[in-house]
């Protein structure tokens, strides 16, 4: 499945297993902004994996590590999109309302650790877009500012969404 093979620390045979139960491979990245088709997420995430290796790689960054935050870093969006009109649109409904940064790496923490770097480039993928930075850049810019991996995530994240997943029949409204 995927790359999730550059993934080998403890705990990740687990986290695999239940990924396989979830609706990872027919899941929409979101409602109606990027990747919303079938198996939209999918593509999202390998899209910033493949955006994200390369730079990553040469920074120094091992592939476990970047395996880690590029294909895990939207696990939040997992189990919360449910097909409407024949499955062309999406609603949404989350029962784990924690955030999006956060609850993706309150899920993966469930199953295996995350260094600190790891845990802060997920957590802030999102960049400016997180309503949290929206509030206090502060703890936003602190995180880039110290955090190579959680920039080049946030990178990939956009170029993926503003970029790739557009030409694959997700769109960008609004």
């Amino acid at each position: 499945m995927m790359i999730y093979h550059d993934i080998e620390r403890p705990g990740a045979a687990e986290l695999l297993k239940w990924l396989q139960t979830t609706d990872l491979f027919t899941a929409p990245a979101s409602t109606k902004y990027h990747g919303a088709y079938p198996g939209g997420l999918l593509d999202h995430i390998l899209d910033v994996y493949y955006r994200m290796f390369p730079e990553a790689q040469q920074a120094g960054y091992d592939t476990e590590t970047i395996a880690v935050v590029a294909l895990l870093h939207d696990i939040c969006k997992l189990n919360v999109y449910k097909a409407e009109e024949g499955g062309l649109s999406f609603s949404y409904h989350d029962d784990f309302p924690l955030g999006h940064g956060e609850k993706s790496v309150v899920l993966i923490l469930k199953y295996m650790e995350l260094t600190v770097e790891e845990m802060l480039a997920i957590n802030w993928h999102m960049g400016a877009f997180d309503s949290r930075a929206r509030t206090d850049m502060r703890n936003l810019n602190s995180v880039f500012n110290r955090n190579k991996l959680a920039v080049m995530l946030h990178i990939a994240d956009m170029q993926a969404t503003f970029l790739d997943d557009c030409k694959k029949g997700g769109h960008i409204n609004g």
